[in-house]
């Protein structure tokens, strides 16, 4: 949903796009998409690496899958409590080095145990390549006359689709992974497992609450009037989280992305254990700050200064460089 480890303004991850995705995960006979056609990655074909990622354990392959160009996104999946015994007691090991009392090996877990998630976007066109590959961010500095001249008319102008995020609020799609729903129109919500989230260990618990109203685009749009959604998103999502998962809100980090990833307000819920790129201190705005940030400013989101990270190919920094802005 948001955010797959393929996000262009933080190197992570969620848009668009990963409605749009077939998920594999070691099925050695495919998996059917929505279309009826079965999906085999031994029908990949790679041609380039786009971007990897030794600490996060994730690579980003360009190729054809059945003669359409695709991008797939491998990432080694969490490992299982409950599996420790069988993967110790199945695995074949190889010493590499031994000193004193430090040794390390080669060590190969049953393969049912060694899953590796597969990401796939297929048909992939030039855009997805150029957003999977790395690039070089910079910090932008938006003021409120920035955002009505420029990111504002680009928003506008770009007319980008949250047509899958409708599909989601009207039942269309996606349904049965809805967790939790207030089905109030002004300040109700769906609450769903991020699509990085493997739902196996609750220390990466991950989740989105898609509001139902259609007018938020993002953080600047926020006022006084919305104080009643976020606290109602911030109350009855945490409650829902600590009912269904076991964590309590003080184990939580829920906030906004400024840029969002897509033009709908959605807020995202994540375990403090789990470091994930997007909540990082440059993108990622506490709920609660955000609350008493309007409390304490009814104009705080229209007059502030924001800074927000984006790739330097991005179209909005060329629209800011025309400004005379970078």
């Amino acid at each position: 949903m948001a955010d797959t480890g393929a996000n262009p303004n933080s190197g992570n991850e969620s848009d668009e796009e990963n409605r749009k995705v077939k998920k594999l995960k070691g099925e050695p006979k495919g998996d059917r998409g929505e279309n009826g056609e079965e999906t085999n990655l031994s029908d990949f074909k790679p041609t380039s690496v786009l971007r990897d990622s030794a600490r996060d354990k994730t690579i980003f392959v360009h190729g054809e899958l059945k003669e359409q160009p695709a991008v797939v996104v491998l990432e080694k999946t969490p490992f299982g409590e409950d599996t420790l015994t069988e993967m110790f007691k199945g695995a074949k090991t190889n010493l590499e080095v031994k000193n004193d009392i430090y040794s390390t090996y080669v060590f190969q877990p049953p393969a049912h145990l060694n899953e590796i998630k597969a990401t796939v976007v297929c048909p992939a066109t030039e855009a997805h390549v150029q957003k999977y590959q790395r690039k070089e961010i910079i910090m932008v500095e938006e003021t409120e006359d920035d955002y009505k001249n420029i990111t504002l008319p680009y928003i506008t102008s770009k007319g980008l689709s949250v047509t899958w995020v409708y599909n989601i609020l009207e039942k269309k799609a996606e349904k049965e992974r809805i967790i939790f729903e207030d089905s109030d129109k002004e300040l109700g919500f769906v609450l769903l497992p991020d699509f990085k989230w493997d739902q196996k260990q609750v220390d990466d618990l991950y989740l989105i609450a898609i509001v139902h109203k259609r007018d938020i685009k993002s953080l600047r749009d926020l006022t006084p009037d919305h104080l009643q959604l976020l606290q109602n998103i911030y109350q009855k999502g945490t409650d829902a989280i600590v009912q269904r998962y076991g964590l309590p809100t003080n184990k939580l980090r829920v906030y906004v992305h400024y840029q969002p990833s897509y033009y709908h307000f959605h807020v995202h819920f994540n375990s403090l254990s789990y470091e994930v790129p997007g909540s990082r201190v440059e993108r990622a705005h506490l709920l609660q700050d955000i609350i008493q940030n309007l409390k304490s400013d009814p104009q705080y989101y229209k007059t502030r200064t924001l800074l927000f990270p984006m790739r330097t190919d991005d179209e909005l920094i060329s629209m800011y460089k025309a400004a005379g802005r970078l």
